[in-house]
């Protein structure tokens, strides 16, 4: 080693001063006459054993300090509980003092809790909908920390800068309700003046003894790292289990696991899958079932349009729509819907859904004008406008042999939309937690009614928690076996039959009352799925596991055994290429669907106001 008193930019500024020692270094390694550990004095090989100690660095002074200094305030807008810990592990080794490293990581966190004030205060929702902030922030936890802060106010910024993951959407919602700067620039200090000065003086307590622990001569850190990583999930759990909303919400998540009603789809359907591909090869056609329904895309499998189903039904019995093209302006959208409503005399409420879409993904019921041109306005793709149809609701999976006069309701599915009703002191949070069935869709319903979760229904009063018939979205699915008449079946297969080439699927029906739906009368059809759509009476609580498997493997069969019967009188099935590029623009769309944050979800506090006035 050669030292010279000079920095780094010596390399450039005056490169014939080392030309001569590199030189002379790399002559000795190539002519084996360098000096290795094997040949060196034994002092030195014992001088070289101690790990480097960072505490004989100089400390930072100057142009450097200062470029430190500020790295650790930018940091903060990245991660401010990192950059804090950074700023705290220089201070352990020396490089900083406390006071540097604490008023570096302060400027930064106060700044930037500052920043995200006025996003709120200026862009409102949609910055939600955009990068950066989409990825750290939904929109309903902004909408639940506005509630809050009707009824708690800046307190709650000093207890969120303690509780991870509630800043972010706390200081957005303070902005976006427009409060005082100056006042939550107080509350911005005093939190900031708590919450880094101690974060920084434990990381450089604890900096030491984690340099030790990953350093060179270090024991195995595994341990220490498994230890760390288990003290953090229990502290989580403990902080949980702490609180009764906390509690709840682990026994709501613990009943979706064990129960499997809840399971996501992707779990609960693999045997459904492997039952798929074994009547496949049995058939010697593996997309065999997209021939059920030759009128029908792929036999109705996925991406189909709602609208298309439709249209081919009788008019008569189905609710009125209008498709409106993605490809339209905001406000030729608007006008387009309003032009449908005033041609068929509609008034509000209305449905708004995508036409292509599944399980209730995007499906919402519009009460008001303002509501329905921010539903338009935030649509990606084409939106189906439909009458809102009252009364009793059920699913009806039918199905018909090829060559046979009448088909057969191979199930019905009674639903039922949740509520819970008041007792005039618990608020609508612990009223939804507290209840049997809700509890194990809390998160759902929570982030439904997030603006409405600290209001004390009066006694008696009932409160829905959805108006959407789907179990996704909240309902309870039933066994209808009940709804199963002569009149009921006779009315189905005379619409069913209306539609050529169509086989098998279910229809989503709606009756003013479940008199008419016995007897099969002033039936609307809201909607018809293929032959992918399940016969939903599986979902029935009462159920078990092996009687869901059982009649879904059933419905394939049929399936198969229709699209058999049709590919012999020439139907032709989806080649296999073609039915792997779809599911695979299916699995994409969704996957982006599922990144979205919800559409029409206003930050401004006059249009909560109006909507919840519903004006």
């Amino acid at each position: 080693m050669v030292m010279y008193d000079d920095g780094h930019f010596m390399t450039f500024m005056r490169p014939g001063i080392l030309a001569d020692p590199l030189e002379a270094f790399i002559d000795r390694v190539e002519d084996g006459t360098a000096i290795v550990r094997a040949a060196a004095d034994p002092a030195r090989v014992v001088a070289a054993q101690p790990p480097f100690d960072p505490s004989t660095v100089p400390p930072k002074t100057g142009f450097s300090l200062f470029v430190v200094l500020a790295l650790i305030s930018l940091a903060t807008l990245a991660s401010e509980d990192l950059a804090t810990i950074s700023a705290g592990l220089m201070v352990a080794r020396g490089s900083i003092t406390f006071l540097q490293g604490t008023a570096a990581a302060f400027v930064g966190i106060f700044v930037g809790d500052v920043l995200l004030f006025l996003v709120g205060r200026f862009l409102g929702a949609p910055a939600l909908t955009r990068a950066p902030l989409k990825w750290f922030v939904r929109t309903a936890d902004v909408e639940r920390s506005r509630v809050w802060f009707r009824h708690q106010g800046p307190w709650l910024v000093l207890l969120s800068r303690f509780v991870p993951g509630t800043r972010l959407p706390t200081y957005v919602a303070a902005g976006a309700l427009r409060m005082s700067l100056l006042t939550f620039a107080f509350w911005f200090l005093l939190a900031s003046l708590l919450w880094t000065p101690a974060l920084v003086a434990l990381s450089m307590v604890f900096g030491t003894e984690l340099s030790r622990l990953l350093g060179p001569d270090a024991p195995a850190v595994w341990p220490w790292l498994l230890g760390v990583g288990l003290f953090v999930v229990a502290l989580r759990l403990l902080l949980k289990l702490a609180t009764y909303r906390g509690r709840c919400l682990l026994l709501s998540r613990w009943r979706r696991i064990t129960e499997w009603e809840f399971w996501p789809v992707w779990l609960f359907y693999i045997p459904v899958v492997l039952y798929i591909v074994y009547l496949g090869i049995k058939h010697r056609c593996l997309t065999l079932f997209t021939a059920a329904n030759p009128a029908l895309p792929d036999g109705g499998f996925a991406g189909e349009s709602k609208a298309a189903m439709l249209r081919g039904l009788p008019a008569e019995v189905i609710a009125r729509f209008d498709l409106v093209p993605a490809t339209l302006s905001p406000e030729d959208r608007s006008a387009r819907a309003r032009a449908f409503m005033e041609r068929e005399q509609l008034t509000f409420p209305i449905v708004v859904k995508p036409d292509v879409g599944e399980r209730g993904d995007g499906v919402t019921i519009v009460h008001h004008a303002r509501q329905l041109d921010e539903q338009l306005a935030a649509a990606d793709r084409d939106i189906l406008v439909q009458e809102y149809v009252s009364g009793v609701e059920i699913g009806v999976f039918y199905y018909r042999m090829p060559g046979e006069d009448a088909g057969r309701i191979f199930g019905v599915t009674e639903k039922r939309l949740q509520s819970v009703t008041g007792d005039g002191e618990a608020t609508l949070e612990t009223l939804i937690l507290r209840d049997e069935r809700a509890m194990r869709q809390a998160p759902l319903f929570l982030r439904r009614h997030c603006r409405e979760l600290l209001d004390v229904p009066a006694a008696g009063k009932s409160v829905p928690l959805g108006e959407l018939g789907n179990h996704c979205q909240g309902a309870v699915f039933l066994d209808g076996r009940r709804y199963i008449t002569a009149n009921l079946a006779a009315a189905i297969d005379r619409i069913s039959r209306a539609y050529q080439g169509f086989y098998i699927g279910r229809y989503d029906v709606r009756a003013p009352s479940e008199e008419d739906l016995l007897r099969g009368r002033a039936l609307t059809v809201l909607e018809l799925n293929g032959v992918s759509s399940e016969a939903t009476n599986i979902y029935d609580p009462s159920n078990r596991l092996r009687q869901a498997y059982a009649t879904l493997f059933e419905q394939w069969r049929i399936a198969f055994t229709i699209a058999a019967a049709n590919q012999r009188a020439g139907a032709s099935p989806m080649p296999l290429s073609a039915f792997l590029k779809l599911i695979w623009r299916h699995l994409t769309r969704r996957s982006r669907r599922e990144t979205t944050p919800p559409a029409g979800t206003s930050l401004d506090p006059a249009a909560l106001v109006q909507e919840r006035s519903g004006q």
